[in-house]
């Protein structure tokens, strides 16, 4: 009778868990089983179309978890009432991918109507994205609310630049429950896509007001940079691959790279600066397998960071704008 009671305690006790509204891979079996299906239709197919979206939605992710955590703010449209994120200055003409999350919410609505959140949709977006650029899998806790607004002025201020030195980098993950190995580990994910321009043009022609390109970059890959990104302000918003040897390919490639002063940003060049990070990615040019599986461990984290769950939010009925 006292195991019956035990039973009993630990059965609500967990009852209690999901009511509280915690994450849960098996949030959705019942009320929209083919959800993983459908999002990873969608996402296959843009990819055969477009081979930068895997970029773009892994990107739009980071975007959405940085500004106040993880609730589908970064979808928002502007509104007479709100200034979103969209046109923040680190996403403008910028960030991608929008239309994929609203042609899967479509299908989502069409088979669960008013059931799976945006923020949930967008999560498991990342992870298809990944999958098929070659990356690794991993398990996505479900259960996330949509945010009932967004923040233009938290986005300027919270995303990570190009231009800023490592330790704001790695103060901004901090604050959002990272830390220093996190930084290194997302920082691969520019193992794919491409950058503008103007987010690397001072490394090549006039590094901190110095007259010359950065010493840090190899001389190879600065002649290449100087011709496809003249020192004209027409050249800005080209593009160049971030990782040119496998620019499609999820790898490690992107560290063997660094390793090599290849790196395109910045901010990328700068983890071989700092003693600690340059021990990790020097660990990650040589053990592809490390790189994979500490990435899937830190899009976990970065995917839990401020959700809203139980009651809190709302499930949009379509992710540009809150219901």
């Amino acid at each position: 009778m006292a195991h019956a009671f035990l039973c009993c305690l630990v059965i609500t006790f967990l009852l209690a868990i999901i009511t509280n509204g915690q994450l849960d891979y098996n949030f959705y079996e019942s009320s929209c089983p083919n959800l993983p299906m459908i999002v990873r239709y969608n996402v296959w197919t843009a990819f055969r179309n477009d081979t930068r979206i895997a970029a773009s939605l892994l990107r739009l992710q980071f975007h959405d978890c940085f500004v106040n955590g993880c609730d589908g703010s970064v979808l928002l449209d502007d509104t007479a009432q709100l200034k979103g994120e969209k046109n923040a200055v680190p996403n403008r003409n910028s960030v991608r991918g929008f239309d994929i999350i609203d042609n899967i919410k479509a299908d989502v609505e069409r088979a669960c109507p008013l059931t799976v959140s945006c923020t949930d949709i967008l999560t498991l977006a990342a992870r298809e994205a990944v999958i098929a650029a070659g990356g690794p899998y991993w398990h996505v806790s479900l259960g996330r609310r949509d945010g009932l607004t967004a923040s233009m002025k938290a986005a300027n201020v919270n995303l990570p630049s190009p231009f800023e030195p490592l330790d704001k980098i790695i103060a901004k993950f901090t604050s959002n429950g990272l830390d220093i190995k996190d930084v290194v580990v997302l920082s691969g994910a520019h193992t794919i896509g491409y950058a503008q321009c103007f987010t690397f043009k001072r490394r090549l022609f006039n590094f901190k007001s110095s007259g010359k390109p950065d010493p840090t970059l190899h001389p190879s890959l600065l002649t290449d940079l100087q011709g496809s990104c003249p020192n004209v302000d027409g050249s800005n918003s080209k593009l160049n691959p971030l990782d040119s040897s496998t620019t499609y390919m999820f790898d490690n490639a992107y560290y063997k790279n660094l390793v090599n002063n290849y790196g395109l940003l910045e901010s990328d060049q700068a983890l071989m600066a700092n003693q600690e990070t340059a021990a990790m990615v020097n660990d990650y040019s040589m053990y592809p397998y490390l790189f994979l599986r500490d990435f899937a461990a830190s899009m976990v984290k970065l995917g839990n960071i401020g959700v809203i769950t139980g009651q809190g939010g709302q499930i949009r009925k379509k992710c540009g704008s809150v219901n």
